[in-house]
């Protein structure tokens, strides 16, 4: 039996980050959900019922689908190698084709529902200072991984459209908690590790995701009678800057903060040089969504202050190292 009010769930990239979340979420509510991996490790003995499908471009998706009511679609390819990092291809073939494939197997199986996973990234790289994205504002994605998100979006769209699939697409920004990867793990290895950062006096403004956020609102949009056509940002109440974060994320950790003050152009022009002006970029540059639509469709608030995230986080990095 599953909890009333909510059908059987299937969840695709639940070995990820967010997904390994959202499983023991709907575990611990009573939800009836399939966690959809492309293996199963031998010492994998997690309770919810896990769908070994391999490649998840090449699956069967539509035996899959028998008897599920809504799709939480979170898997998908952030990275790739460094050498590959501007190839379109695996993203094409991970965040387009595969979201195809479930758009359309969905569709003969009667899904109700489907909830995409997209990225802010869609609508560019850096936000204006003074003003956030917003719902509707046009998307200009830059980057390989960025577009293919975009693509996805528009696929799923057109599929759903045809098929009176409800879809609801949620735009991401950085998304933060206990196993936590790439550059968010970066910068906490930095501070926790007592580095001296050219941080200091960076006034940009930064939207942040903590992962029992994204899960909750996850939640509220598998059952809420969203009508919005439109993708929704969603992001954790407070806006953060680089400095702020960093100093934040010492005091969790229990160090001190180790920040100096470096003019952004130097920066910049030194990243440029040494081949890591995009990552220099993302400390410096502003990047605010505004949630407040998906707050108003759906009464959704998120249930974590950023300090209770990072200290959850800062806990899981300390167990981590055993300090």
């Amino acid at each position: 039996m599953t909890r009333p009010g909510y059908g059987k769930v299937l969840v695709t990239g639940a070995d990820g980050f967010i997904g390994r979340a959202l499983c023991v979420h709907l575990a611990g509510l009573g939800v009836e959900h399939v966690a959809a991996v492309r293996a199963i490790a031998a010492h994998d003995n997690r309770p919810e019922a896990r769908l070994a499908l391999g490649d998840f471009a090449a699956a069967e998706w539509q035996d899959a689908l028998i008897g599920i009511d809504a799709i939480v679609h979170l898997a998908g390819r952030a990275h790739v190698p460094p050498n590959r990092a501007e190839a379109a291809t695996p993203y094409i073939v991970a965040n387009v084709h595969v979201s195809r494939r479930i758009a359309e197997a969905a569709a003969r199986a009667n899904v109700r529902r489907i909830l995409f996973a997209s990225s802010a990234k869609v609508y560019g790289e850096a936000s204006h200072p003074d003003r956030p994205f917003r719902v509707g504002d046009p998307g200009e994605p830059q980057g390989a991984y960025a577009r293919s998100k975009a693509e996805a979006e528009r696929v799923l769209r057109e599929i759903c459209g045809a098929h009176g699939v409800e879809l609801v697409i949620l735009r991401l920004p950085l998304t933060y908690g206990p196993g936590v990867k790439g550059n968010f793990l970066t910068l906490l290895d930095a501070v926790a590790a007592g580095r001296r950062l050219p941080l200091a006096r960076v006034a940009n403004r930064r939207s942040l995701l903590y992962v029992g956020n994204a899960v909750s609102a996850i939640e509220t949009a598998l059952t809420a009678p969203l009508a919005s056509e439109d993708a929704l940002p969603i992001a954790d109440s407070e806006v953060v800057s680089t400095s702020e974060l960093a100093t934040k994320l010492a005091h969790a950790l229990r160090v001190n903060p180790r920040l100096f003050h470096v003019p952004a152009m130097f920066l910049r022009g030194t990243a440029a040089l040494s081949g890591r002006g995009a990552f220099v970029s993302r400390l410096l540059d502003s990047f605010e969504v505004d949630a407040s639509r998906f707050r108003q469709l759906t009464g959704w608030a998120p249930r974590s202050s950023l300090d209770e995230g990072l200290a959850a986080t800062a806990a899981w990095w300390r167990m981590r190292h055993m300090l």
